[in-house]
C-alpha cells in the first residue's frame, strides 16, 4: 500500500472516529485474487483502518473466526452497527442465553447488507436483530437517499424470511446531532425512517422493537446520563433498551412467527 494512499485514508476517516495518537498496525494482503483464506489476522484492525477501508468494505473478515467457533446455532444474532457492536460488553447478561452480536462501528446499511448471509444466514439463527441506519443518516460511506436505505433494509428481511429466520426490526436511537458530522441535524429524519420500519413490521409481520420512544428527549436526542456523547448508550441505556429487546425476540420465536418467515 502506497503510503500516501494510506495517509490520505487516514485523514478522510478522522473526521467520523477519533484518532489514536500511535499509527495503525501494518497489514498487507494475504495475496492476490480470489483465495481460500483472503482474510489476515484481524487484530489492530478498525473500521478507519487503511486495510479496511481498501480490501473490505464490508469488514465480511472481522467475524470469520467467530463464526467458525461456534459450537451451535445462536438463538438470536444482533447485527448492526457501533451500538450493536457495543451492546455485547455493555450488556453480557443478553448475550449469555444463546445470542451473538455481529455488529461492526461506523457501518451502514449497504455494508451489513453485504455480509448479512455470512454473518446471519450461515449461523441458522432463529431470530435476527436488525438495527442500523444511524450512520446511513450521518453518510459515513457517501451520499445516500431514504429509498436507497429502505432496500437495503428489505433485502435483510427478505433473506431472513427466505431462510426461515423470524426479523426484529430495531428503531433507529434518537439522535440530534453527530459528534463527527455536527452540521446535521438528523432527528426528524430518524423519526420518519422508524415510522417507515414500523410500519414495514405491521405488513410484513415482523416484530418491531421501539427504542427510540423510550430513550428520547424532547429534542429528538439521547440525554447524557444513557448516552454522553449523544449517540453511544452506556450501560443505563442498554438498560433501558432491553426489556424492550426480550420482549421482541421472545415475539418473534412464537411458532407463528417462525412459520410465517419460513413462508
Amino acid at each position: 500500500m502506497k503510503r500516501g494512499f494510506a495517509a490520505a485514508l487516514l485523514l478522510w476517516s478522522a473526521p467520523t472516529f477519533a484518532q489514536t495518537a500511535s499509527p495503525p498496525v501494518s497489514v498487507a494482503p494475504p495475496g492476490d485474487g480470489m483465495l481460500e483464506r483472503p482474510c489476515p489476522k484481524q487484530q489492530g484492525l478498525s473500521y478507519s483502518h487503511p486495510y479496511v477501508r481498501q480490501y473490505d468494505w464490508a469488514w465480511e473478515c472481522k467475524y470469520v473466526e467467530a463464526d467458525k467457533q461456534l459450537a451451535a446455532p445462536p438463538r438470536v444474532v444482533f447485527i448492526g452497527d457501533s451500538i450493536t457492536e457495543n451492546w455485547v460488553a455493555l450488556a453480557p447478561a443478553l448475550f449469555a442465553g444463546g445470542a451473538v452480536g455481529r455488529g461492526i462501528s461506523g457501518q451502514t446499511s449497504p455494508q451489513v447488507l453485504v455480509r448479512f448471509y455470512q454473518d446471519v444466514v450461515r449461523l441458522r439463527p432463529r431470530v435476527v436483530h436488525i438495527m442500523i441506519g444511524t450512520n446511513d443518516l450521518a453518510g459515513n460511506t457517501g451520499p445516500n437517499s431514504a429509498e436507497m436505505y429502505q432496500n437495503h433494509v428489505m433485502a435483510m428481511v427478505d433473506i431472513a424470511r427466505a431462510n426461515g429466520i423470524g426479523v426484529v426490526l430495531g428503531s433507529i436511537l434518537p439522535a440530534a446531532k453527530f459528534p463527527w458530522k455536527p452540521a446535521l441535524s438528523p432527528a426528524r429524519q430518524v423519526v420518519a425512517l422508524n415510522a417507515w420500519l414500523r410500519e414495514l413490521a405491521r405488513v410484513r409481520g415482523l416484530v418491531y422493537a421501539d427504542y427510540h420512544g423510550a430513550l428520547a428527549n424532547a429534542e429528538g436526542g439521547l440525554n447524557p446520563d444513557v448516552a454522553p456523547d449523544g449517540i453511544h448508550p452506556n450501560a443505563k441505556g442498554y438498560a433501558i433498551m432491553e426489556p424492550i429487546t426480550r420482549a421482541a425476540i421472545a415475539e418473534a420465536e412464537k411458532p407463528g412467527q417462525i412459520r410465517q418467515a419460513a413462508r
